[in-house]
């Protein structure tokens, strides 16, 4: 494997990085509905492909793609609209059922609070122990200060997609048409082709097996009474987009949603004992077979990304942890200087 035998190279090649994540930190804003809307777009790049194969124009494939996208979310947003409103009136009165059935925690609870307040009053300055604002109060104003970031991250998303649909391929052109040598020509050329082809065809994959565990969470909730399976089946279907911490999610909300709707303790408990079993059956064989050909990545280094870019932006970074690791390999495994580097990315 060639490695830099200069040290400075590593040192710059190290300060880079670490201007590169700081920029990435600090314009968030900006730049995560870019990266948003470059993985949307090789999502539906096939479709698009297709489209442009029966002479569509590309403006108008765009937009059907993009207003298609924009009815499949309103649609599910609106059938599962008047479920959740449901299961958001039941959680007041069923908090005391919990409280009976989990009674055996109440303990370790009441000692992890205590400990807590016990730091806050350590912690807090001129403030009285107790004094703090009502919790629901701060969730209330994380939830709006959130609406309004999504708002506007959202029409820059789109804003963002439409143009790397029309005119990806011609910001390719130039790309090629300014490299001074052919192989350096044909080499951006060739990683961008795998890219795309990788990591659409990884994406597909992920949603197609996202849909599958969408609907066997959808039947498990039908067949063992908890009810709503549209609900639930699309929660699963979104949740198992962020790997590790969707799942784990998923667990707890399923969890609590049997205990408050079925009286037998042991047949509340099926819920989340099926959705993991789902869940282990789709992650540990089908996709690992399907994407196996494609590429691998190193398991550890995956969890590191998924922890970090979770740090970094949130749900989108965890969910955008994987498409990025995968791509910065296949840049890695094309880029001579960088190819020790894609070794090491290599599952």
């Amino acid at each position: 494997m060639p490695l830099p035998s200069n040290p400075d190279s590593i040192f710059l090649g190290g300060l880079f990085a670490l201007a590169l994540l700081a920029a990435c930190s600090v314009a968030s804003e900006i730049v995560l509905p870019m990266v948003l809307a470059f993985t949307l777009k090789l999502l539906l790049q096939p479709i698009f492909r297709i489209l442009e194969q029966l002479r569509v124009p590309k403006a108008v494939a765009a937009l059907a793609l993009i207003l298609a996208l924009f009815a499949t979310i309103v649609g599910l947003g609106t059938a599962i609209s008047g479920p959740a409103r449901d299961w958001a009136a039941k959680v007041p009165d069923g908090v005391p059922r919990l409280e009976d059935r989990m009674s055996f925690l109440r303990l370790p609870i009441s000692t992890s609070q205590q400990f807590l307040q016990q730091i806050e009053n350590i912690g807090a300055t001129g403030a009285q122990p107790g004094s703090a604002g009502p919790l629901g109060g701060a969730l209330l104003a994380t939830i709006f200060a959130g609406t309004r970031s999504f708002a506007s991250g959202l029409f820059t998303t789109v804003l963002f997609l439409y143009f790397l649909l029309v005119s990806g391929d011609t910001f390719l052109r130039r790309l090629v048409e300014i490299l001074p040598r052919f192989s350096s020509k044909r080499q951006a050329v060739e990683i961008s082709q795998q890219i795309e082809n990788d990591i659409s065809a990884y994406l597909v994959t992920i949603s197609i097996m996202n849909a599958v565990v969408g609907v066997a969470t959808a039947l498990v909730m039908w067949l063992t009474g908890v009810g709503d399976p549209i609900l639930w089946g699309t929660l699963a279907f979104l949740l198992n987009y962020a790997p590790i911490l969707g799942p784990a999610v998923g667990v707890v909300v399923f969890l609590f949603a049997g205990l408050l709707s079925i009286e037998t303790l042991w047949q509340a408990l099926l819920p989340a004992a099926l959705y993991l079993g789902v869940h282990l059956l789709e992650g540990e064989i089908a996709t690992p077979l399907l994407l196996a050909r494609r590429f691998t990545l190193n398991p550890v280094l995956v969890i590191f990304s998924l922890v970090f870019w979770f740090w970094m932006w949130g749900i989108p970074g965890a969910i955008l942890s994987v498409p990025m690791l995968a791509i910065a390999k296949i840049i890695c495994d094309r880029v001579r200087p960088f190819a020790a580097l894609g070794h090491f990315l290599e599952g």
